[in-house]
């Protein structure tokens, strides 16, 4: 008798699990086609709240430092279509023109004094709005990279093309969790973050993003350090945000 309970029991369990699994990809599948509408509306609705910042740092560029006030840039987007990235100019102008390109480090000279603080604050990344409504970015995703640096990332770090499967984002997982790029092997962490977002990507996962960017932003606060997030963050970040499958130890 309680042989067959425990069975029916079980039973119930495994079709709940299913039926979970089934709403979760319809929800996912969902979300993923009403995103970009909605990113639109939000693009457009920044831009105007925003505008002041926009105005304000604008004038502040060009009265600080000789140069254009916005950074024109190509850079690769989904399954590897270019486009002109808008920033606001956070470095001297023609900066990189006995360099070539190169990452930027800490305190590098080429940053402005008032760069410095539009990049810590993420204000030179306001101009991206007008990516979003184009088309070529979405709110969150993997961070857009240069020609130059795609095509030798792609040679260098196995699977590096399969982050170019979604829209590039102003703020992905990869920059709520990791430092800027300095060295490949900073890439390379970061592609797991990447691919795990565009794998588990969902209304909740979204939110801890944005959160964790307006705490990055506003509130001052640094990607925390990585062994941290298998303590806490990691956990709750992966079973409750993206109810995920995939091992800690896979990221």
């Amino acid at each position: 008798m309680w042989e067959f309970i425990i069975t029916i029991r079980r039973g119930m369990a495994r079709m709940g699990h299913v039926i979970t699994e089934i709403l979760i990809r319809f929800s996912r599948k969902r979300y993923r086609q009403f995103r970009p509408l909605m990113e639109c509306g939000i693009s457009f609705i920044g831009l105007l709240i925003a505008s002041p910042v926009l105005i304000v740092t604008g004038i502040a560029i060009k009265i600080t430092s000789s140069g254009p006030v916005f950074y024109i840039q190509e850079r690769v987007g989904k399954d590897g279509r270019l486009f002109n990235i808008i920033k606001f100019r956070t470095m001297h102008a023609d900066a990189e023109f006995q360099t070539g390109p190169v990452w930027t480090k800490k305190n590098d000279s080429r940053i402005t004094t008032i760069g410095r603080f539009l990049r810590e604050t993420h204000i030179d990344e306001l101009p991206q709005l007008i990516n979003i409504l184009k088309g070529d970015m979405s709110i969150i995703g993997p961070r857009p990279e240069r020609p130059h640096f795609v095509e030798m990332l792609n040679d260098e770090i196995h699977g590096y093309s399969r982050r170019l499967a979604v829209k590039p984002g102003i703020t992905g997982l990869a920059q709520c969790f990791r430092e800027p790029d300095e060295a490949i092997r900073d890439v390379r962490r970061k592609l797991r973050y990447d691919i795990l977002y565009i794998e588990k990507m969902c209304l909740m996962l979204d939110l801890v993003i944005l959160w964790r960017t307006l705490n990055l932003s506003l509130l001052g606060g640094r990607p925390q350090n990585p062994r941290k997030l298998y303590r806490q963050d990691k956990a709750q970040l992966i079973e409750e945000a993206m109810e995920s499958g995939m091992e800690l130890n896979q990221i």
